[in-house]
């Protein structure tokens, strides 16, 4: 094997474990999301405008799953065998599928809102246009830092097996574009999603039928997303590296846990969902509500 050199502050364990982490939340994120999104292209009743969001949100996490699947391998090898193109590559890959599947909560939440507030149905061109908007949106923020354009910039995080957005100058380049998505991808979608859902308890508790937790979908982006969206706010006012390199590491690892819970929570408890799920995997159809 070929001789490396570990990263500052982390030791053979370390990229093992972290190593560990990301393969298992990749492959099981990946296995329920494929689940997932195979019931929707397989099973004819599961096809609707509502669930093809959540397809495409399922689409989006299987992206966030690959990219820390990459990490896993390389982790294992203790070197990232790709170079700084691939380096680019990896944290452009995987910032359109954070983008995209925090926009896809946001469209979720407001489906929801307009089904059980309004009872307003939602069309296909409707639905349609929407998830393209999302994808071209997601992918236009995300090429930002690519060199082409430069407002931020895509660089290795603490353990060197991975690339994301460059925190640790906490330049003005760097501060404008990272308080910029914060606001475009975590305020906006969390106003959105506490507004609709918030709507939605509020008939529930107006006709005594609560049909699902609807503080869940909040606590679940706030617990995943929260604490590195924290991390990388604090880089906007005080030199990242004071972090230590092991939790500027434990902190993405723990945010791309979402896919499992967005698969959980969206698909198999979604009664809308796990309908052509259950389908899928037995056979046998089961006469579901829409949600």
């Amino acid at each position: 094997m070929a001789a490396y050199t570990l990263p500052e502050g982390f030791t053979d364990f370390d990229m093992f474990g972290f190593g560990t982490a990301l393969l298992v939340e990749g492959l099981l994120g990946f296995f329920l999301n494929s689940i997932a999104a195979l019931s929707f292209l397989l099973i004819k009743e599961q096809r609707t405008p509502s669930n093809f969001i959540v397809f495409n949100l399922n689409i989006a996490d299987l992206m966030l799953n690959v990219n820390g699947l990459i990490q896993a391998y390389a982790s294992y090898i203790r070197v990232w065998p790709y170079g700084q193109e691939g380096c680019i590559n990896h944290g452009f890959q995987g910032l359109i599928s954070i983008y995209a599947a925090i926009s896809f909560l946001a469209v979720i939440s407001w489906d929801k809102y307009h089904y059980w507030a309004t009872k307003q149905p939602l069309f296909w061109a409707t639905s349609g246009t929407i998830c393209t908007t999302v994808w071209v949106v997601a992918i236009f923020w995300a090429s930002l830092p690519l060199p082409y354009f430069g407002w931020g910039e895509f660089d290795f995080e603490p353990m060197r097996v991975g690339c994301t957005l460059d925190y640790t100058k906490g330049d003005r380049n760097y501060t404008t574009y990272m308080l910029t998505i914060t606001f475009v991808y975590l305020l906006v979608p969390l106003f959105v999603m506490h507004d609709s859902y918030n709507t939605i308890y509020k008939y529930f508790k107006k006709t005594h039928n609560y049909k699902f937790n609807t503080t869940i979908p909040v606590k679940c982006l706030l617990l995943t997303w929260g604490p590195y969206v924290v991390m990388c706010i604090y880089a906007c006012v005080e030199n990242a590296k004071l972090v230590s390199p092991k939790l500027r590491m434990m902190l993405p690892v723990i945010a791309k846990t979402s896919p499992i819970f967005h698969a959980i929570l969206y698909s198999f408890t979604n009664e809308a969902y796990r309908g052509g799920i259950w389908q899928l995997l037995t056979g046998q159809r089961v006469a579901d509500k829409r949600k």
